[in-house]
């Protein structure tokens, strides 16, 4: 980054989405990545893509609707926003295109479309990866580019701690989330003003409430390691509030974890929250010995954590990898884990579902395999479906119940998804 920069020849981006995560990617971008340079927002407020603009560079953006004025305001160094996404993902002045709007067909075709176009793309999106991200995968291939999740995500820093227990030569387990609490019934209502507090959106915040972020979360990590479901929905062990990872990681089923192979769970109640950790096991005494010598215990489960995942300040990272080493951070290698619809509360007949994050449904892992067998519905499908018939509350809802839009690329994404395998484990 540092000779791209001196050479004036820096990695060039584009920006999908100026809600808070997008902001504050375009701040990290402009302010304080060397080698880097962010051209064009796009967003459907242009307001909003302004705010971007002003607060990444004290400069206004410049509005555009045409390649030729994009490349205008690319040459005279300001920042282009536009209403239109594929003016960015179609810009020869872009080299990777950053996905942030949190939204599933819209994504889907602008990541579709940037990696037609031969970009890199970089999400921060697990909803959009844990839908339909191995058939994006497989697209990506095809084009030959890099198709990620981010680091600052849980599942980028999940990821970097799975590749380092295995650099040193230990076998990963578990790889874990840490949630603070997790209530499957809240509602845009109940989190609206946490919402506010934090500028989010409302629908946001209560997927994180619901556990269906939590979900995509670790369908997204099972996906890039091949790893398991130790039961539906994950098991969650709920510990004493401020308990030590170290000593939380106890309530998992330790002899499961040592049949082989690594599953995705989560604890609740663990510190630090948020954070996440890797459990890896060793079995050579020496190296035992050597790691109770270093403090991590006498085994044959080790934990290993990090105490914090910092959002849009790690991004540039993963957008530097993709440019400059074309490695990602978080890909998928397969389809192992899903996040199947279930219902928040009793809905009737005729019910036009809400999709992620609102009154109707909350998401739950499940296992590619037995979500297959059972006619289950993905969440990420459920956006402005109709419901065939009544659904009890805590009930999954299957592909049958529902009648789903029509014209939509995921579904088409679906389809070829349906073609990619179950990953090797320890992809």
């Amino acid at each position: 980054l540092a000779a791209r920069e001196a050479a004036g020849t820096p990695i060039r981006v584009g920006l999908i989405g100026a809600g808070a995560m997008g902001r504050g990617i375009a701040l990290q971008i402009a302010a304080f990545t060397r080698g880097m340079r962010l051209v064009a927002i796009a967003n459907r407020s242009l307001t909003r893509a302004d705010d971007a603009a002003l607060l990444a560079t004290g400069q206004a953006g410049i509005a555009v609707d045409t390649p030729a004025a994009l490349e205008g305001a690319t040459r005279s160094l300001r920042i282009a926003i536009t209403e239109d996404p594929f003016l960015v993902t179609r810009s020869p002045f872009v080299d990777v295109v950053v996905e942030v709007t949190g939204s599933l067909e819209f994504a889907a075709r602008v990541v579709a479309d940037a990696i037609d176009h031969g970009k890199h793309v970089v999400l921060m999106n697990a909803e959009l990866d844990g839908t339909v991200g191995p058939a994006l995968q497989k697209r990506a291939q095809s084009a030959g580019v890099v198709y990620t999740n981010a680091d600052g995500d849980q599942p980028g820093a999940i990821m970097d701690l799975y590749r380092f227990a295995r650099q040193i030569g230990l076998e990963p387990v578990l790889c874990g989330n840490i949630k603070g609490m997790l209530d499957r019934y809240r509602t845009p209502d109940t989190q609206a003003s946490f919402a506010a507090q934090w500028n989010q959106n409302a629908h946001m915040a209560t997927s994180f409430a619901d556990g269906t972020k939590l979900a995509f979360e670790q369908a997204v990590v099972a996906n890039a390691t091949g790893s398991r479901l130790l039961a539906p929905g994950m098991l969650g062990p709920v510990v004493a509030p401020g308990t030590p990872i170290e000593t939380a990681f106890a309530a998992f089923p330790v002899d499961r974890l040592l049949e082989g192979g690594c599953a995705v769970d989560y604890v609740v109640g663990a510190h630090p929250g948020p954070g996440v950790f890797v459990l890896a096991s060793c079995e050579h005494p020496t190296q035992r010995k050597f790691l109770d010598y270093y403090k991590l215990g006498a085994g044959p489960i080790y934990c290993f954590y990090r105490p914090f995942h910092l959002c849009h300040f790690e991004v540039p990272i993963t957008i530097a990898q993709a440019a400059l080493a074309h490695a990602a951070t978080v890909r998928p290698s397969g389809f192992a884990v899903e996040v199947v619809a279930t219902a928040k509360r009793d809905l009737p007949a005729g019910t036009r579902l809400d999709g992620i994050g609102g009154f109707d449904l909350y998401g739950v892992a499940q296992e590619t395999a037995v979500a297959g067998r059972g006619g289950l519905l993905a969440i990420g499908l459920s956006d402005g479906a109709t419901l065939r018939r009544p659904i009890r509350i805590d009930e999954p809802v299957g592909l049958g119940d529902v009648d789903l839009p029509q014209g939509r690329l995921l579904d088409v994404l679906r389809v070829e998804q349906s073609m990619v395998p179950r990953p090797p484990m320890n992809a």
